[in-house]
C-alpha cells in the first residue's frame, strides 16, 4: 500500500540575537507507516514519540524515570476521558491529540510574538516582520555579495511577503494572532494550503519548469554519491512516484498531484495515531482503553502529545 505522506514546508528567515539574519529551512514530514505496520514490527516506540513531539522533545521526556512517566500518564487519563465513563475511546484520543497539536502551534507563536510586534500594538505588520527578519540583510547587502545567502534571502523575502498577504485575511497589512499563526503554520489552516503546495513545488522544482519530475522528487530526499548505488528505499520511492505520485502518467507532478501527495484527503494523522495506540494497547479488543491498559503500555504513550510532558497537570487550557 502507498505510504501516505503529509509534508508541510516551512521556509523562514529568523533573526538571531545580534540582529543578523540566519537562514533556516525546515521540511516537516509526517509519514504514516502505521497502515503497513504489524504488531510484530512494534519493537520500538520511537516513531510514536517523534510523530507527536519531534526528536528533541522526545529526548527531553526520555530523561524522566519510568515511575515519573507512569505517574504523569496516569493522572492525565481522566482528562482524555471527556465523558467520564472510565474508558478512553478512539474518538476521545483523537480529539485529545488534535487539541494538543493545536495548543503546540499557538504556544509556539506566543513564544516569538514579542520578537516581531515591535511597536507593541498586539499586531504584527508586514513592515515589522520584514524589519525583524530581514533588517540586517536589507541594511547591509554588501555583506551578502557573492554568497549563497544573498540568493536565499533575495528569494525568500518576496516569498514571505506572498505568504503574509495570504494570511492577512482582512487586507490591513497587519496580522493579528490568528493571522500570524496561519502565516507561521500554514499547514494547519485550510485557506493557506495552496501556499504550502506552491512552496513545496518551488522547493523541489529545481529547473523551474512548473513541475516535479522523478529525479527532482528523489533528489529532495536523497543525495547521490558519485558512482554509489541507490539504496533499496530509493528504488521503492521511484516506484511510488510512478505508481502513485504521477497520477496522469505524464512523467511529472503538477500542483494538483503535489497536493494529493502531501495532503491526501483520506488521511488523518491524528486518527491514524489514535487508531494505532488503541490497537496496540487494547488488551480485550473492545476498541476502548482503560487506565490500566494505558499504564500497562505506558512506554508507547511516553513522549507523545497524549502526555505533553505532563503540562496539563499544572496548567489550565480549557480555552482550547
Amino acid at each position: 500500500m502507498d505510504a501516505r505522506s503529509f509534508l508541510a514546508v516551512v521556509l523562514l528567515c529568523v533573526a538571531v540575537a545580534d540582529g543578523k539574519p540566519t537562514l533556516r529551512k525546515e521540511r516537516v514530514i509526517h509519514e504514516s507507516d502505521l497502515n503497513k505496520r504489524t504488531p510484530e514490527d512494534n519493537k520500538s516506540f520511537q516513531y510514536d514519540h517523534e510523530a507527536f513531539l519531534g526528536k528533541e522533545d522526545a529526548k527531553t521526556f526520555d530523561q524522566l524515570t519510568p515511575e515519573e512517566s507512569k505517574d504523569r500518564l496516569g493522572k492525565i487519563v481522566s482528562r482524555i476521558d471527556s465523558n467520564g465513563d472510565g474508558y478512553v475511546n478512539m474518538a476521545e484520543l483523537k480529539a485529545w491529540i488534535k487539541r494538543v497539536q493545536k495548543r503546540y502551534v499557538y504556544e509556539n507563536v506566543a513564544k516569538v510574538w514579542t520578537d516581531y510586534d515591535l511597536n507593541k500594538d498586539n499586531k504584527i505588520s508586514w513592515d515589522e516582520y520584514k524589519q525583524a527578519t530581514y533588517g540586517y540583510y536589507l541594511a547591509n547587502p554588501e555583506e551578502f555579495d557573492e554568497t549563497t545567502d544573498q540568493f536565499s534571502f533575495k528569494k525568500m523575502l518576496p516569498r514571505d511577503e506572498r505568504r503574509f498577504k495570504r494570511a492577512d485575511l482582512n487586507g490591513d497589512q497587519a496580522a493579528d494572532r490568528e493571522e500570524f499563526t496561519s502565516f507561521l503554520h500554514p499547514e494547519e489552516f485550510e485557506h493557506m494550503k495552496d501556499i504550502v503546495v506552491l512552496e513545496t513545488m518551488e522547493d523541489i522544482d529545481k529547473n523551474s519548469d512548473g513541475h516535479v519530475d522523478e529525479d527532482e522528487y528523489i533528489a529532495d530526499m536523497f543525495a547521490h554519491e558519485d558512482g554509489g548505488p541507490e539504496p533499496d528505499w530509493v528504488k521503492t520511492e521511484r516506484e511510488q512516484f510512478s505508481d502513485f505520485r504521477d497520477m496522469n502518467k505524464d512523467g511529472k507532478m503538477d500542483l494538483e498531484e503535489i497536493r494529493h501527495w502531501i495532503m491526501p484527503q483520506d488521511y488523518d494523522h491524528a486518527q491514524a495515531e489514535a487508531r494505532h495506540l488503541v490497537y496496540e494497547s487494547d488488551q480485550d479488543k473492545d476498541e476502548m482503553l482503560t487506565k490500566e491498559e494505558i499504564l500497562e503500555n505506558w512506554n508507547m504513550f511516553v513522549g507523545s502529545q497524549a502526555t505533553n510532558y505532563g503540562e496539563d497537570l499544572t496548567r489550565n487550557h480549557d480555552e482550547l
